[in-house]
């Protein structure tokens, strides 16, 4: 799990790197820490902890999520000791900052982080449908992860608006050429 987090930020930075010249550092950087943040997430989330456990009965297996909101989660999660729902908040935060600090570039910006958000909002949807359906990886799908994912995301993009005010990612905006030059 964590060489794969660390692969894919070796990548990033290439990326990172490779766009800066078009993009400037702020958003350059924003876009390839947003990515590697979306394939943490990724990591965290759908491998196994402890190994898969192997073969997982049908009697043994859920057939739906967890609509308990707020329901049982165990207290912390092999590397960090704390609260799930608290990781599950936590975890999504970089994610919706660097959402904003990428999309800040553009005068767009102010419609491309809703639909950021919105987006996250279903990849955490969709990593909870991956856990239902794929029993192997000994995780469980659970609507509360969704909430918590969500709300880490917005906690996030509040961050990140604080980031950008900061930073100004829009000064390294190429200039448009001037009509009839």
């Amino acid at each position: 799990m964590l060489l794969g987090a660390a692969a894919s930020g070796l990548v990033c930075a290439l990326l990172a790197w490779l766009l800066r010249p078009r993009f400037g550092p702020v958003s350059s950087v924003a876009f390839a820490a947003l990515l590697w943040s979306v394939v943490v997430i990724g990591v965290v989330t759908l491998i196994p902890a402890n190994g898969a456990p192997g073969i997982v009965s049908a009697e043994g297996r859920l057939s739906t999520c967890s609509w308990d909101i707020g329901g049982p989660a165990p207290d912390g999660f092999w590397i960090f000791e704390s609260g799930q729902r608290l990781l599950n908040t936590v975890l999504f935060v970089p994610s919706g900052a660097m959402l904003v600090l990428a999309a800040a570039r553009w005068r767009t910006g102010w419609l491309l982080v809703p639909a950021g958000l919105v987006a996250l909002a279903a990849y955490s949807a969709a990593i909870e449908k991956t856990q239902l359906e794929l029993a192997r990886i000994d995780r469980a799908c659970d609507v509360t992860d969704v909430i918590d994912n969500v709300t880490g995301a917005a906690l996030g993009v509040a961050i990140g608006v604080l980031l950008a005010l900061a930073l100004r990612p829009w000064r390294h905006r190429r200039p448009t050429p001037a009509a009839g030059r």
